[in-house]
């Protein structure tokens, strides 16, 4: 059976159902049919409290992962079976994940449900509108490109020059040609003629607003801190001097709480953002996170991509920000990326090649070795694929036993929780006693310096090759008392490097070059351009889409 037949035939519970299993009645619910909800304003208050409290939450597990493949590792997978595996074990566990983004689900990835006996349901609401946070996010976005441009239209009363306005319009699709536009053609009606440019929602600074706000007065006040630009003179100017704030707010007013579903075991799990963590801060909602906190014994959460970018995020901006302090990070791996780091091509990674294992598990050790640097205990989950032998997975174990880990075998895919039982009784080990974590640089370190700190301690670099543009960027962040920000790299997935033909670990002493660097004063962090990356990901010559159908009985098939 595919994913998406196995989440069909699943016989789900009603949401009251799952919510009570965490304490919640009908009366903390808003109800998007049968089996969605998001939890009330009163409640989201109630238990931003109690997790705010050390003593009051539960334990923070991290997910994240080796660098993947193009079709990735299964992180969702692992972490939806690691929460499945915990309630098995008799311990009461909730799950906090992203929302998937349109774009991964016409174009490569698919979606971001999980896979196998292993997902979050109902599968196909949540890859596609879900309750409509991403829309709303989109719109909202949108609504400050357009009053930004009617400013511009309208006599342009703060004196902003046009051309060096930041915002940028999105939209949730993979869309190439919306890269760089030129907008307010036509007549003088039509607007003010300028160069402009999309991003894909998810990696918009309103995203990273949503996922990082608490409260309505929170997201009010980052939304009146973004900067759009700057005055002829070159003071920068914020949303907040166009004084429509309270306007964005009420398009995000429901988007910035967070929705409860169940997995096929009907374990709650909390689907809250979906920023991309190759271009973005890529973690879910701090909203949901302190949800399930709050409700769970063990909250597990995961980060985007591989630990060399959602994982450091996680711990650079997210915990930074609200105190967190993470128990246990998982670090997932699978025998197939390790060939593919190990030279294999994509056509033989099914094909057993110990050699190619031992020589990409220098991918795996470099991670392990970062997630070191923040103090955090970490194990190894293997997510087992069928065409895995034996053999592989030995050797698996057996490296990570001489780099100072531990590899476990997850079976999530083929047997849900309970093929995650193993992983489950070894994190909640990892948890017992007090947590080392630390962030990997200081809030006084300068802009220029944290960049140094993250090429040269996670990305292996010798030095950093900085445009001068950049550089002049940064200074000017610092003068304008931006400076205690942290960075949001933006960079390959491919790669722990900047290089995306980059495998398994790069060679020390290379230049990781910064291009551009953009200032996200209502997000609260700088967002870094390393190499070619773009915020506007293209489709591939054969995207998803054209696997995706729906019959007039409205069942969708061939949503992966």
């Amino acid at each position: 059976m595919t994913d998406i037949e196995i989440a069909q035939a699943n016989v789900m519970e009603s949401i009251s159902e799952v919510a009570g299993k965490i304490g919640l009645s009908e009366d903390d619910l808003d109800f998007y049919g049968k089996y969605k909800a998001k939890i009330s304003y009163s409640k989201l208050n109630e238990y931003l409290e109690k997790a705010s409290d050390p003593k009051g939450r539960g334990h923070l597990i991290l997910v994240t992962a080796m660098t993947p493949t193009a079709a990735g590792e299964g992180k969702s997978t692992v972490t939806i079976a690691l929460g499945d595996g915990f309630r098995r074990i008799g311990k009461k566990s909730v799950i906090a994940l992203r929302e998937p983004s349109l774009g991964p689900c016409f174009g490569i990835k698919g979606g971001a449900c999980g896979g196998g006996y292993a997902q979050v349901v109902p599968m196909e609401d949540i890859n596609l509108h879900f309750t409509g946070d991403i829309h709303a996010i989109t719109a909202a976005n949108n609504l400050i490109a357009a009053l930004v441009d009617n400013h511009l239209q309208q006599g342009n009363e703060l004196g902003i020059d046009p051309r060096t306005v930041t915002w940028k319009r999105c939209v949730d699709l993979n869309d190439r040609a919306l890269r760089n536009v030129v907008i307010g053609l036509g007549s003088r009606i039509d607007g003010v003629p300028r160069e402009s440019h999309f991003q894909i929602s998810v990696a918009s600074e309103i995203m990273a607003i949503v996922c990082l706000s608490r409260t309505i007065g929170e997201l009010k006040e980052r939304i009146s801190a973004i900067t759009i630009g700057q005055t002829y003179d070159k003071k920068p100017v914020t949303f907040g001097q166009l004084k429509c704030t309270g306007a964005i707010a009420a398009l995000l007013k429901d988007a910035i709480r967070p929705n409860l579903v169940q997995t096929l075991e009907h374990t709650p799990a909390f689907i809250h953002g979906g920023p991309f963590a190759n271009i973005a801060h890529g973690c879910n909602s701090i909203n949901a996170t302190m949800c399930a906190l709050a409700t769970g014994d063990y909250a597990v959460t995961e980060a985007g991509f591989a630990a060399d970018l959602g994982a450091e995020k996680f711990f650079d901006i997210k915990c930074r920000k609200n105190g967190l302090s993470p128990d246990a990070v998982v670090i997932v791996a699978t025998a197939r990326a390790l060939k593919m780091h190990g030279g294999v091509l994509k056509a033989d990674l099914q094909t057993e090649n110990l050699q190619a294992v031992e020589k990409g598990f220098e991918n795996v050790r470099v991670h392990i070795e970062n997630m070191a640097k923040f103090g955090v205990k970490t194990v190894i989950a293997v997510n087992r694929f069928i065409t895995d032998t034996d053999a592989e997975l030995k050797l698996i174990q057996d490296l990570a036993r001489k780099n100072g880990s531990e590899a476990i075998i997850c079976e999530g895919w083929e047997k849900g929780g309970k093929g995650a039982e193993k992983l489950a009784e070894y994190v909640a080990g990892l948890c017992e006693g007090e947590s080392g974590f630390h962030c990997i640089y200081r809030d006084e370190d300068s802009l220029e310096e944290k960049i140094n700190v993250l090429a040269r301690e996670i990305y292996r670099a010798g030095s950093v090759e900085m445009d001068e543009k950049a550089r002049k960027k940064l200074r000017q962040y610092q003068d304008e008392g931006y400076g205690k920000l942290p960075i949001c790299m933006a960079k390959t997935q491919n790669s722990i490097s900047h290089d995306k033909s980059v495998l398994g670990a790069p060679k020390e002493g290379y230049a990781f070059p910064i291009r551009d660097v953009q200032l996200f004063s209502g997000a609260g962090f700088i967002v870094a351009f390393a190499g070619d990356i773009v915020d506007m990901p293209g489709l591939p010559k054969a995207p998803s889409a054209m696997n995706i159908d729906v019959d007039d009985n409205g069942v969708i098939s061939g949503l992966f």
